[in-house]
């Protein structure tokens, strides 16, 4: 089970239910950023972590609060 301040990448398979936000590029870039829409985002258990789609990108996602 995740708790609150995990962190998981593009493409692994959501544990918990949550509101994750965007915690850094997978490559180590920093730019650009994402857009608003892409930096806090809702999922559900069994979805997989989204890339960025704005610019093609792997990222980081870090839990902030379980449904």
């Amino acid at each position: 089970m995740a708790s609150v301040g995990d962190r998981f990448k593009t493409g692994e398979t959501c544990a918990a239910s949550g509101v994750y936000g965007f915690d850094g590029y997978t490559n180590g870039a920093s730019v650009p950023p994402p857009t608003q829409e892409e930096r806090v985002i809702s999922l559900q258990r069994g979805d997989a972590f989204p890339p960025i789609r704005s610019c093609n990108r792997g990222a980081y996602w870090r839990l902030h609060r379980l449904h």
